[in-house]
């Protein structure tokens, strides 16, 4: 649900030419067209520039789609959508920021904490802390609750630039997006319980292996399976006592016995952990083409029922596979139980910019922080009443037969997109389970979430942000060690590296510079304490 999604479009000309405010962004002044409460925003049309990312589950074009349609009526300002597909926008976004040919903002942008504090500083991306104090009360009100969103938001500068994602910290399955799923009728099927340990797991998977639970006298039976290594690599951590503060900052945590900070993939207990991944690889307990598998493939293979056990959103809403349980965190060798496999609240921080040729701040701060407030949400992710959703006699919010049994034959997402926009992620707003109705929000996954809670850890970072200085730093000496570790991931648990070769692999991080990356670490989790 969580996708980025950033943004440029070298054919957008027109939007150099509009021409920016003559006043500092962050000490605009509205207009006499301004209504400062309530809507319409402005008494008189205006328009906007906006490029948006196109992902495969979205509508092609966004003017089509009902909520901005109705959106223009009720605010009246016109976006004018210029759509990127999400594969080409990294690459566009910086052509055309690059050539200072760029719109008035950037919606569903993705855009990463070092782009946000570089064209922050540059003037490209405009301050939003005064912005936001006095038009912003939606966000607002959000930043004052959840303080960890304001402070993962805010850049080493002290200024905010972007209009985040932000999953509402009580809707813990969002949080935990992936889940680890079980096939429940070879449990029964083989008179298993739902593992509650490592060893358990192991059994159960050696199980599915070798006593053909679907009972149909072939070997057809894929124990796990998955899109990569890292799902499970992050759901197994916890089970270690590793990433005890989210998965945001994979490569670090606090040492419980020091209170300092801690560079996992050097640690015993992760070495223990792979050599555990290594085990599993080993006797065909994961799927021997887990590391190379497309997700099309993926899906395809698992609406056979052949997968045992996998980590996804859904194995119903993907596979169309009901008979799956969720499961819970496991507890490790050394006691440690931790569902480690959990994001912030703060799922992107740069879902939503405006940039320095916006002739309009205050009132694109005002467009896009309706979002975020009850009203808005729960237009931007259900729609229109009688239109894309009913309430049902309970009080709750269901689309309706058009969107969940489509009489054309119209997927889920194929109906929805024709009200809404959000099917692709990377938006700016806050996911709530009573509006939001993805696979996070089914009964099953729910449940689970709600099982596995008691073992969330105890504090949950955002991704931390750098200075500068220390940007450059992590964009070589960061970027070789993040690479060199997942390289030698893969390695070790496929058994393409000896773990007689774990002394070397040491040594060569520290040589790669590990004592910079923790001080750079360091220095970005302290700041993150004092604000």
């Amino acid at each position: 649900m969580s996708i980025t999604v950033l943004l440029a479009l070298s054919l957008l000309a027109g939007c150099s030419g509009s021409g920016g405010s003559s006043q500092s962004p962050g000490d605009a002044e509205p207009s006499s067209n301004f209504n400062s409460t309530g809507l319409p925003i402005v008494k008189e049309p205006i328009t906007l520039k906006m490029i948006a990312g196109k992902a495969p589950t979205t509508a092609p074009d966004w003017s089509q789609t009902m909520l901005w349609q109705e959106y223009e009526k009720m605010t009246n300002i016109k976006v004018e959508w210029e759509m990127v597909p999400i594969d080409t926008m990294a690459e566009k976004r910086n052509i055309l920021l690059a050539g200072n040919d760029y719109p008035h903002a950037f919606f569903t942008a993705g855009i990463p904490p070092a782009d946000l504090q570089k064209y922050g500083q540059q003037g490209v991306f405009i301050e939003l802390n005064d912005l936001i104090d006095k038009h912003a009360p939606n966000l607002k009100a959000i930043m004052d609750q959840y303080p960890d969103v304001k402070k993962g938001l805010t850049m080493p500068d002290g200024n905010i630039y972007s209009f985040p994602t932000i999953y509402d910290p009580e809707f813990t399955s969002v949080l935990s997006s992936s889940k680890l799923w079980i096939k429940k009728d070879w449990l029964d099927s083989l008179n298993l319980k739902e593992p509650e340990t490592t060893d358990d797991f192991y059994n159960m998977l050696k199980a599915f292996k070798e006593q053909d639970p679907n009972k149909n006298g072939q070997k057809d039976e894929i124990p796990f399976q998955a899109v990569g290594i890292d799902a499970l690599h992050n759901y197994l951590k916890g089970a270690w006592g590793l990433s005890n503060r989210g998965v945001r900052n994979a490569n670090v945590d606090v040492d419980p016995g020091t209170g300092e900070l801690r560079f996992i993939p050097t640690h015993q207990n992760y070495k223990e952990m792979l050599q555990y991944m290594n085990k599993l690889y080993k006797e065909g307990l994961l799927s021997q083409d887990i590391f190379t598998i497309k997700a099309n493939q993926y899906y395809a293979t698992g609406s056979k029922g052949v997968f045992g056990s996998t980590i996804t959103t859904s194995p119903y809403t993907l596979m169309g596979q009901p008979d799956y349980i969720g499961a819970n965190a496991l507890k490790g060798p050394h006691g440690d139980q931790i569902w480690s496999a959990t994001g912030s609240p703060l799922a992107i921080p740069g879902a939503f910019v405006i940039t320095d040729r916006n002739p309009n701040p205050v009132e694109t701060v005002r467009w896009i922080d309706h979002l975020y407030g009850e009203e808005g949400s729960k237009m931007f992710f259900m729609g229109f009443e009688g239109k894309s959703y009913n309430v049902n006699s309970k009080g709750e919010y269901e689309y309706t037969d058009e969107i969940n049994k489509n009489p054309s034959g119209l997927t889920f997402e194929q109906a929805l997109v024709k009200y809404v926009v959000w099917p692709g992620g990377g938006y700016p707003n806050i996911v709530q389970q009573k509006y939001f109705k993805g696979a996070e929000s089914r009964p099953e996954a729910v449940e689970t979430a709600t099982r596995f809670s008691a073992h969330l850890p105890e504090e949950i970072w955002p991704t931390f942000t750098f200075t500068s200085e220390e940007n450059e730093d992590m964009s070589t000496i960061g970027s070789d060690i993040d690479s060199y570790v997942t390289e030698m991931r893969a390695k070790f648990v496929s058994g393409n590296a000896s773990f007689d070769e774990w002394d070397p692999y040491v040594k060569t991080l520290e040589q790669m510079g590990v004592e910079r990356y923790m001080e750079i670490y360091k220095n970005a989790y302290d700041r993150y304490k004092q604000e």
